[in-house]
């Protein structure tokens, strides 16, 4: 059993990661919380029955605590996980690791050095409808994967003081902030990384200083493409966060699996013969079309528990240091792209 410390204990930690989380994982236990906002972190307290601390300092030297989550804005990333890998925790930090390559890369170096697990949050991959999608991937029934799509949008006005507006505490807008998850999904599920990308991005609605609408296509080292929006200007209800798989015989398409819940709607269409070429495109090859059932598990819990395995088994987790610092250079790269106007490869 794994003692966990949760440093920044408000929004997804309270909303998602601790409720669903830590506190449902067969093999973890909530010890102590931390933030800033001393109100809400007693609260949480005492709603948890755990211990409650106002420092990271004084989180860190409770001697009874394993594991840190890292739920704080991404600016933050870096100075506490590299303290708490002085002080030989485990670390899971969610997305984005840290706001620039250089950072990622001392966090890494540190932990190794100091023998620590590190972690990154990307609890869509453990979706069942995505996990499922996978192995169907994997076992070509879709045939050659020929394109995907991951959209994730939301409504987020000006807000005074909003970390995720401001480049250099979040090092970009909706494309750092969403765009990651929707990275890190297709690469999953195509088994392959992204090798090249080539993005546009701008404010069409909010005039904050990061973009409030991004739009990536990318290629990947197995040869799909792929196409990824991400805009902080749609209402939350209008935005249905599609993820389509595209193969050459046939599709996978998801409604509402990408975002913060654990459910979702997917629909697989198989063409079972291949005819000739149809000008018309009248669409009448024999199509199987059915919905992809599944049975759902709970995402944070099972990502904790994923973590909390690889602490136990003394394995390195696939949701890496290393896979958060290629992320990061992906959107570092995206950026450029929008910035140069030119397609960049990712090295």
């Amino acid at each position: 059993m794994i003692n966990w410390g949760v440093i920044g204990a408000g929004g997804i930690a309270y909303r998602r990661t601790i409720p669903e989380g830590i506190l449902n994982a067969r093999n973890s236990r909530l010890t102590a919380v931390q933030d800033i906002d001393n109100e809400l972190v007693k609260k949480i307290g005492s709603e948890f029955n755990v211990k409650v601390y106002n420092t990271i300092q004084d989180l860190l030297t409770d001697k009874t605590i394993d594991a840190v989550y890292i739920a704080t804005p991404v600016y933050l990333h870096y100075e506490q996980c590299m303290l708490a890998a002085n002080y030989k925790k485990h670390i899971f930090c969610e997305k984005n690791l840290a706001l620039n390559e250089k950072q990622c890369i001392e966090i890494i170096d540190k932990c190794k050095k100091n023998n620590v697990k590190l972690g990154v949050g990307y609890m869509m991959r453990f979706n069942s409808l995505h996990l499922a999608i996978k192995k169907a991937v994997q076992e070509n029934i879709l045939g050659k994967i020929v394109m995907g799509r991951a959209q994730l949008s939301c409504w987020y006005p000006p807000i005074k003081e909003a970390w995720r507006q401001q480049k250099k505490l979040g090092a970009g807008g909706s494309l750092a902030d969403m765009g990651s998850h929707c990275i890190d999904l297709l690469e999953f599920i195509f088994g392959s990384r992204v090798s090249e990308v080539t993005c546009i991005i701008g404010n069409l609605v909010h005039d904050y200083e990061v973009e409030d609408t991004a739009v990536l296509t990318c290629k990947f080292n197995n040869g799909s493409f792929g196409i990824i929006d991400n805009c902080f200007n749609i209402p939350d209800s209008s935005s249905k966060n599609f993820l389509e798989i595209y193969g050459s015989r046939g599709s996978i398409l998801c409604n509402g699996t990408i975002g913060q819940d654990s459910n979702g709607y997917a629909e697989v269409l198989i063409e079972h013969t291949q005819g000739e070429y149809d000008a018309a495109q009248k669409r009448l090859n024999k199509l199987s079309s059915r919905e992809f059932k599944v049975k759902q598990t709970n995402i944070y819990k099972s990502e904790i528990e994923y973590f909390t395995d690889c602490i136990e088994k003394n394995i390195e987790p696939e949701i890496s240091g290393e896979l958060g610092l290629h992320h990061v250079k992906i959107i570092e790269a995206c950026y450029n792209s929008a910035k140069r106007d030119k397609t960049v490869k990712i090295h």
